[in-house]
């Protein structure tokens, strides 16, 4: 099964590509969390605050109010408080299930159930960019992405620029088992420098995270780093406009 996965993951990045060309006027950067963490706003939020900027949390409506990777996940106010201060909420399916264990008629029921739980509780909000949970992607549910949201985010290294896939945007991991392998100076010059789009994802925020999250500092360097290179932030929906032609 295992070597099943590992195919599918294979065939996905590098088969049945619909290609977009990402030139933005200047280089930009985004900030994601994915599952929300409590913490992802409880503690990210202010420092978002204090660099004026916006990110944006891809929601599972099935985790709220419970337990995930032993941290607090976040609450239906914490959810209505991001959106009321302007950051865009994305779909990162119900349940947070990998694609990999859907078929496109899960995967559209898991995905119909998160847009309806998020439009009640969001006076009808629709989200419009979608983030892989774990990072899994297939051939099918590529389609499925293609024809609900206006991108795939995913979690393959590396600066968008030139012709990428948009149902497999690329994003570095702002986790503290990775970040230490990061030149993050280096991808925020070679974003202004190709014209290109860094995106970032995140977890859980705190000054002990777990392996897939990071601490406020962390945030607070990724987000000086950025704008001392010259870089747009905006959430990805919002980026999605400026860098694609």
């Amino acid at each position: 099964m295992k070597l099943i996965d590992q195919m599918r993951r294979r065939a996905a990045r590098y088969l049945d590509i619909e290609a977009v060309t990402i030139a933005p006027a200047r280089g930009a950067f985004s900030l994601s969390f994915d599952d929300i963490p409590a913490s992802a706003w409880t503690e990210a939020g202010p420092v978002l605050a204090e660099h004026g900027v916006k990110a944006t949390y891809y929601v599972c409506g099935g985790l709220a109010g419970g337990r995930n990777m032993d941290r607090d996940q976040f609450e239906v106010e914490h959810l209505q408080a991001l959106h009321a201060a302007g950051h865009e909420v994305g779909c990162h399916t119900f349940g947070h299930t990998s694609a990999l264990r859907m078929d496109a008629d899960a995967l559209r029921l898991s995905l119909d159930a998160n847009a309806a739980w998020v439009a009640e509780r969001l006076d009808g909000y629709r989200m419009t960019t979608f983030a892989w949970p774990f990072g899994d992607a297939t051939l099918g549910a590529k389609r499925v992405v293609r024809e609900r949201f206006d991108l795939g985010r995913g979690v393959r290294d590396g600066v968008n620029a030139g012709r990428e896939d948009r149902a497999l945007i690329r994003s570095i991991g702002l986790e503290s088992r990775r970040l230490p392998g990061y030149d993050l100076e280096g991808l925020m010059a070679e974003a202004a420098a190709r014209r290109g789009w860094l995106t970032a994802y995140g977890h859980d925020v705190s000054d002990r995270p777990t392996d897939y999250g990071c601490t406020p500092d962390d945030l607070d360097r990724l987000l000086r780093l950025a704008k001392a290179a010259g870089l747009e932030v905006l959430p990805v929906g919002a980026a999605w406009g400026r860098v694609t032609k």
